[in-house]
């Protein structure tokens, strides 16, 4: 009986830690979110979910609020967060793109309020640290830019995301919706090309690589045509299986409130009784 009522709330926990996911893509919203009495402490105990895509999916949630300089205070002091997110990076079941995100979300934070040089000594630190919880076998992750022809509104980022969520290697991403760009951080081992290619599966984008020339001046350089084998990942289940997927119809509603804070706003207070009611009763 038990196992049938956590089966039903299975997809309830990832539909809303996604739709955070999706509202804290947007930099309008990020302030909002954060200040929301149940959001964060809800975005928090979703790190301990036992469904692994639950947790990357809050991680990436938090990845997005802790861009807003002004939330990086508040979210460090909110009760359990850094310690769930160290949880995570030392448990042996979390998967390596997981443990290396929940690391870059704990430098942000860590170094929030700290002098420059403080603040690199820390991170070397950390990443010292982590790199030893990680094992040796992991190799360094690394930043590609693209700039992404036809990412002009929340429903082609989502397109865009999806994509993304399927390579193997890819631990975060950070979408610059004004400038058509996606930030991505990568395993090292993993090549570039195929972020272009899964981009290029959805068939309305196409991406180029943004990189600096010696005088510092950005470039686009194209991808190679040829389509590069990507390999799937399956350390996380798929996000939603067909037949939970929201309809179409919800799709729609999730970009239209992600484009308008006030639509947020009510869309927040929703996943906070969500939240309320599945944690603290």
């Amino acid at each position: 009986e038990k196992m049938n009522s956590t089966m039903g709330e299975e997809p309830d926990a990832l539909s809303v830690v996604n739709q955070l996911r999706d509202l804290a893509a947007d930099p309008l919203n990020r302030r909002a979110i954060v200040q929301d009495q149940g959001c964060l402490p809800g975005l928090i105990l979703f790190l301990d979910h036992p469904n692994p895509p639950v947790v990357h999916s809050a991680l990436l949630a938090l990845r997005y609020l802790a861009e807003c300089r002004a939330n990086r205070e508040k979210m460090k002091s909110e009760l359990g967060m850094m310690l769930s997110l160290q949880n995570v990076i030392q448990k042996t079941t979390t998967p390596g793109e997981t443990k290396l995100l929940a690391s870059e979300v704990y430098d942000i934070l860590q170094s929030s309020n700290m002098s420059d040089m403080d603040n690199v000594n820390e991170m070397n630190y950390r990443r010292r640290k982590a790199q030893f919880f990680l094992g040796s076998t992991n190799k360094r992750a690394k930043t590609v830019v693209l700039h992404i022809d036809g990412l002009d509104d929340s429903s082609r980022r989502n397109l865009c995301e999806e994509a993304l969520l399927k390579i193997k290697g890819v631990i975060s991403f950070t979408f610059q919706m004004a400038v058509q760009r996606c930030v991505v951080r990568i395993r090292s081992d993993l090549k570039a090309e195929a972020l272009a290619t899964a981009i290029a599966s959805t068939k309305v984008m196409k991406a180029q690589q943004v990189v600096k020339s010696e005088s510092g001046e950005e470039m686009l350089v194209p991808f190679q045509d040829t389509p590069v084998e990507v390999e799937q990942n399956t350390d996380l289940p798929e996000y939603l299986p067909e037949d939970e997927s929201p309809t179409k119809e919800q799709d729609k509603a999730v970009s239209r409130v992600g484009s308008h804070p006030e639509g947020a706003a009510s869309w927040l207070s929703t996943a906070a009784n969500f939240l309320s009611r599945s944690f603290y009763w």
